[in-house]
This record gives C-alpha cells, structure tokens and sequence, in this order.
C-alpha cells in the first residue's frame, strides 16, 4: 500500500456551510502540505478532524493504512492514539512552567531519565539552549514559537499539525523565521500540515499544497505550480493573482492567441483548445511600467493606461491602472519616482506573453 494519508470528510455548519473534501498527502518522505485559504474556509476544522479534536459527521481518513475515522463502521481512533503533535495559532504556552516545563509537559509516560533526554533534544534541536529555565513572557515571539514546536515534536509524533503557526509574530520576524520553520520540518523528518491564509508562507514552506474556500478543496497540486497555473478564477483570486478580467480568444495561430478583454487586445501563450470565453489572470509582479512612447521591453503587450491608485506596501508600491480594464502593477519605491507616478499620469503597461495565465470559462461566469 503506498505511503500516504487519505482525507475524505463532510461536516456541516449550519447558517455557514457544509465542509465537503477530500485529497491525499504522499508520505514516501517527509513532506509539508499546506491547507491554504482565506479565513473561515475550514481550513482549522480539518486540521481538528486530522487530530481527532472534532468529528466529521460522515468520512473516512486513514494514514499509512491506519484507519484514523471511518464513520460506516464506527471506527473512531481518540487524539492520544494518533501520535500527533499539535502546535495551536497562540502556541498554548503554560504560562506558570519553563521553557524545559512546557516541552516536558506531553512526556509524563516516559522515565525522568529518558523525559530528560528527550527535552534536551529538542531543545538542541530548536536552539533553545541557554532559555530552558524562562517563562514564555521571558521570550521573543520568535523564541516562544520554537517551544511551541519544540513540544509539539518531542513525542515523536507520526504526524505534525500546525496551525497558522507564524501569524501571532510582526511581519519582520515572520518573513526571518519562515525559512528557518521550513529547515526545522524537514530536519524534523515528520510529516507535516500547515494551515495558512499567506502565500508567502505556503511558497516558503510547501511541498503540496490544497487550496479550500466554503468547505471544499479547489486545487491542489505543488505551491508553485498553484500560484502560477490556478485552475479557475476562483482559485485565482485566493491564491492573490490580482487582476483576473473575463475575456474572449478572437485569433490563436502558432502558439499565440490573441484575446479581447474589455476592447484592449492581448497576446499570451496559448493553444486552440483553450475555448473562446475565457478568465485571464496577471500577476502585478509581472507588470512593468515605462513612460508613454519609451517601449523600452521586449514584452508583446504594451498597453497605454491611465494611473489610478498608488499605494505603499512596505519596500513596494502597488499601483492600480485603467487600460480598458482595471490592471495592477507591482513597482518599487524608485521605480514610482523615477516614472513620477501619480494620481492621472499616463504611462504604458508591459506584460509578456508568458505572464497571461489562461482559464477556462464554461460556465458562463
């Protein structure tokens, strides 16, 4: 039997919507599939039902061959025979215990001598030494996120879940230690699911990756792949394409096809069978900006346009466009100087023709 966990779960929420999904994570090695999504998409649910903390009401969900849930034949496996190590949004930190303390909490079962070793481990492991004997208020959010990790791996769990674990730290310190949380898993070599809403984080941490909105799964696949091919329009906006316009092919020869949106013509990489009627999606980090009548990039599409927003985004700058049809470009700070991008100033949009992500629209949308 192949190494892999199978989800397939329905629970209902009643005035909200019903969680209807499946999909399957490989374990042939240690992996970290990311359950992305906006908030309440139930993405925290399933990793409650992965835990055994909530029941679906009908499904099944088996790791390794292990049946975890089935609910035909009753099989309901408790949290504690699970082997999980569960890290919370908030970290759940005991407050009155240590560093040494809170990662011993969940070793009660073992000897002192082997509990001791354990904590040492780990904490060698999450470069905690030298903090063992500090309270969690004695420590930085980065610092308290590595105990929460710390404890939630010192059992030895089969499976790691986490939840938003970078989302209770400031945007400086979440983008340092986002990298360092990916080294940490893999050096781990557990298996593990990460619930995010970020796709900076899904980028940085995934191997696979499952896009949920209202309760169901609507792509899955790598985070690379997802973010630069979504499969709909949906999915497009989730994983933060920002300008996803409807348009209709009216040309496709030798590999290009040139599609009509809002009256502005378009030219991207694309083949016949892409259909008429048709969503097209532009990342704004694909957008280059060059002052009326410079055309100084090769892209095949120069659109003229009119700015209509800039707004600073950190480093960047997103600046809003109308060019027939409301486009966004992602520039840097001296990039919106040097072009002296304002409110009304006329500038050209440069978008290559392997930047258009082509989708589908059969049903009419």
């Amino acid at each position: 039997m192949a190494a892999e966990m199978i989800v397939a779960i329905q629970k209902s929420f009643p005035g909200r919507f019903s969680l209807d999904l499946s999909f399957r994570m490989a374990l042939d090695k240690p992996a970290v599939l990311i359950l992305f999504g906006p908030s309440g998409s139930g993405k925290t649910t399933v990793l409650r039902c992965l835990a055994g903390l909530e029941w679906p009401e009908r499904g099944q969900i088996q790791f390794r061959g292990d049946t975890w849930l089935d609910t035909k034949s009753g099989v309901r496996v408790p949290p504690q025979r699970r082997r999980i190590g569960f890290m919370s949004q908030d970290y759940a930190l005991f407050p009155t215990h240590s560093v040494e303390g809170n990662i011993a909490f969940g070793l009660s079962d073992l000897g002192a001598e082997e509990r001791r070793r354990r904590v040492a481990e780990v904490v060698s492991l999450l470069q905690l030494q030298g903090a063992e004997a500090l309270k969690p208020n004695q420590l930085s959010g980065g610092q308290q996120q590595r105990v929460a990790l710390a404890r939630a791996i010192a059992r030895r769990p089969q499976l790691l879940l986490l939840d938003e674990p970078l989302s209770a730290l400031d945007l400086p310190t979440r983008s340092k230690l986002c990298g360092e949380l990916r080294a940490l898993l893999k050096h781990s070599g557990i298996p593990s699911v990460v619930v995010t809403h970020d796709w900076a984080e899904a980028l940085a941490l995934g191997d696979q990756m499952v896009v949920i909105n209202e309760g169901h799964v609507l792509q899955g696949g790598a985070p690379q792949e997802v973010f630069s091919r979504p499969l709909n329009a949906d999915v497009a906006r989730i994983v933060g394409v920002e300008t996803v316009v409807r348009g209709r092919v009216i040309e496709s020869s030798g590999g290009l096809v040139t599609v009509d949106v809002a009256g502005t013509k378009l030219t991207a990489l694309g083949a016949e069978e892409t259909g008429p009627d048709l969503f097209v999606c532009i990342r704004a980090e694909d957008v280059v900006l060059e002052p009326l009548g410079v055309g100084a990039t090769s892209a095949r599409n120069h659109l003229a346009g009119t700015v209509r927003e800039v707004h600073a985004m950190g480093a960047l700058v997103h600046v809003g466009i109308d060019c027939g049809f409301p486009l966004s470009a992602l520039v840097t700070r001296s990039a919106v100087e040097d072009l002296r991008l304002s409110l009304g100033t006329p500038v050209v949009a440069a978008i290559k023709a392997g930047a258009l992500h082509l989708i589908p629209r059969h049903d009419g949308r």
